[in-house]
This record gives structure tokens, sequence and C-alpha cells, in this order.
């Protein structure tokens, strides 16, 4: 274990690096990991002995924030807490998966053998593993943001013992998994995200219809070299779960061609390709519905399948529709950053057997405190499948809300409210 400390104005940082194993099942195979967490409290308080907080960041794959300012939620709870940054396996500074040296893990039944090690239950136990030989054993609280109420719901299953209280910001999960359920459930909010977008901004059914255009004419590059199909160009639709996504994706569009040209800008083809690369964010793409398969079950390319019960997404149709939270198959052909993992995503999406994530026994005995908001419009995460884990597991109270988008957290009180709920009740247990 390392730890370093330095202080930025309004931030005492802590950076605390711990070793783990790559399998918790098997802790003692040789094989292991670094993992990564960056405390942050008060400069004025880095000698009080304050609650702790762990943030479960959005994903998969996403690495915790690296924050400039005590400002957001982040200044919120330093008030009262110090706020752990989990880098979850695979991302940031904790042994991040990178395409480049996946080829030396072996067969591609070997790389996704290695790549299921990267899912909920395992970045649980790192988080305990990190709690206990960092911070004592002291119990603490989690924030999960997205993503992060996904490993909420299984940190509870496996390790209430070590929680305060829990809140969630648009991610409490169905705790009983079924990926293609989840996908019929999106594509219809997605296309409503669509029809609110054109309405909004009328003059973009045109736009858009000119830019898909030209893609189907073909040879159209960006600075990397990938080609820039149509299908990619849907994908930018992802941004419409954000409040401010809408806005994002029509100044893009505004800009796709100069005055007077049919080629596409070069201020827009850089765009694209920074939005669509994944080269920061492989495991986002690689394991996304892998975070819904949990004991016998098989993923097989879900999104991709139920696509074709919604024929209004095709590449073809006009007006055309931007896909969202899905992750398709050609994906792995088309993208240069997600090739290396190309034949490990068929293995993942074909396989059968899985380490079992939620634990419905448990969690409906759950005496742990947990305020979740549940966003009634969220693109991304279903909101009557939240609502029906909502009522099994035990201590949870919902806010269900459609006042804001998915990044609540980031651009509202969200949390604030939250953390009244859980007060109003009696407050989190004793750390």
């Amino acid at each position: 274990m390392t730890s370093v400390s330095y202080t930025i104005p309004g931030l005492h940082v802590t950076d605390h690096e711990v070793e783990v194993p790559l399998d918790w099942a098997s802790p003692h195979d040789g094989r292991t990991l670094t993992v990564f967490a960056r405390e942050l409290v008060a400069p004025s308080r880095r000698h009080d002995d304050l609650p702790l907080v762990v943030f479960l960041q959005g994903g998969p794959g996403g690495k915790g924030p690296r924050p400039t300012a005590a400002d957001g939620w982040v200044g919120q709870m330093l008030a009262t807490h110090r706020v752990v940054l989990l880098d979850q396996r695979g991302t940031g500074r904790s042994s991040a998966v990178r395409g480049a040296a996946l080829a030396a893990l072996g067969t591609p039944t070997e790389q996704a053998a290695y790549l299921a090690h990267f899912r909920a239950d395992s970045i649980v136990d790192d988080a305990e593993h990190l709690r206990k030989t960092v911070y004592g054993g002291r119990r603490w609280a989690t924030i999960g943001q997205s993503y992060g109420g996904f490993l909420t719901l299984t940190y509870l299953s496996r390790a209430p013992h070590a929680l305060t209280a829990c809140y969630v910001t648009g991610g409490l999960p169905s705790i009983w998994p079924d990926t293609h359920e989840v996908y019929r459930r999106t594509y219809p909010r997605t296309a409503a995200k669509n029809a609110q977008y054109y309405e909004r901004f009328p003059q973009d059914v045109e736009r858009v219809a000119r830019i898909a255009d030209r893609l189907d004419a073909g040879d159209v590059r960006l600075p990397d070299g990938d080609v820039l199909s149509t299908r990619r160009f849907q994908t930018l639709g992802m941004d419409f779960g954000m409040k401010p996504g809408f806005e994002r994706v029509h100044w893009l569009v505004d800009e796709a061609f100069d005055r007077g040209s049919d080629d596409l800008s070069d201020t827009f083809l850089e765009a694209v390709m920074d939005l669509t690369s994944y080269r920061s964010r492989p495991l986002y793409a690689v394991l996304h519905e892998s975070i819904y398969a949990s004991g016998e079950a098989t993923t097989g390319w879900a999104a991709h399948t139920v696509r074709a019960e919604h024929p209004a997404f095709d590449p073809s149709s006009r007006p055309l529709l931007f896909s969202g939270e899905m992750i398709y198959p050609w994906m792995f052909e088309e993208i240069s950053g997600l090739r290396p993992f190309q034949a490990a995503a068929e293995e993942l999406a074909a396989r059968s057997s899985w380490t079992t994530l939620y634990d419905p026994d448990v969690l409906a005995s759950n005496e742990v405190p947990v305020a979740a908001a549940v966003y009634h419009d969220d693109m991304f995460v279903d909101a009557q499948l939240s609502l029906a884990t909502a009522a099994h597991v035990g201590s949870v109270q919902t806010w269900v809300t459609n006042e804001f988008e998915h990044d609540g957290l980031r651009t509202g009180d969200v949390l604030s409210r939250l953390v009244r709920l859980v007060a109003d009740q009696g407050g989190p247990l004793r750390d």
C-alpha cells in the first residue's frame, strides 16, 4: 500500500494505491492488479475525525472524477465528510485495460475470462479491501451514480455491514436482470428523446439527413483514419440522456458543413472522433451488456438483436434516429480503438455462466438506509424496473422526478435531496 498527500486550492488530497488479486475467488494465483483511490478533505479539516463516503462512478469503465475545486456535489459532501473517489479496476490509475496489451493475455477465450473479472462483484471486493486496509475497516456511505447504483445493490448484497447509508442517483437496476428486456424498454425511450430533439430543433431534420446522405455516399474519414458510417454517426444520440445533450448535438450538426461546401468540416469530424472513439474508456463498450448478466444468462448482443424490432432506427430511415446507450457488434469492426477487443467481446456475448451479482433475500432484509433518485424520463435506466427493485429491497426511499435527466447529480441539487431523505428517517447507521 502506498499513499501520497498534497494540497490544491480548496482540497487536501491523498492518493492511495493498494494491490488486489485479479480473481477474488482465487486470491493466491499470483495475478494481481493495482487499485487507486483519491481521498479528498477540506484543508482546514484534514486532521478531523470525519465520516467517510465513497463515490461509485457510472460506466461501466469510468474512472473516478478528477476535481479541480471544492464545488458541486463534492463540495457539498466535504462540509461533513472525507470523500473517496475510486478508480474502478481497469480504469484510470487502477491497472487500466488497454487494447494494445490484450493480445498478451492469450486466446479470445482467455481474454474474455480475464475481462469477466472487471464486473460489479470484483469492484465491490476491491472497495472492501480498500476500506479494510486503508481505513481500518470503518464503515462508509456510498454515492452511486448510474452504474454506481448497480454497484450499490451488489455491495448491499455482499457486504451490507460495511455501509452506513447509500445514495443512488439514476441507477437502481433490476435485481432480476434480463438484457433483452432492458433494451426492449430502452428503444422506445430513445425514440421519444429523438422526437423531443427534432421538436426543439426542426431545422436539424434536414441537416441530419444531409449528413447521413453524405456518409452513405462513402469515403468520409475521421482524423484517426476510421471511416465514418451513418450508424456510427447515430451513436451521438447517447448524449440525449443528459440535460444539455440536445444542444450539444445541435451545435455539432450546425457546424457539420462549411458554407458552400459539400464536405463535412474538420470541426465536425474531430468532434465525432473524440465522442465515439472509446480509446479512453474501452471497457464501457466491451463490458456494457455484461453488467446485466448474473448467474446463468447469455447477453447475446441484446441491443443489436432487439433493434430488429425497431426499424425506425435503421441508418437508411429518414428522419434519421440517433441511437442511445446501445453497443453493437459492428462497432468492434469499424472503430479502431475497439478492434483489439473484438474477439473477446464476441466471447463475452456468447458466455452463459456468470458470477451472481445480487442476493434478493439479503436485499429484502436490508437495514442500510438507501435514498434513490429515479428519473422518470431517464433514457438509460428504466424507471419502472428501478421502482420494482425499490419495492423489494428493504429500507429504500425513492424520489421520482422528471425535473432532471441522467446527469442530475452534476446539474442539480439531487444529492442534497437524498441526504435529507435519509436524515429525516433517522440518518445513516453509526460508523
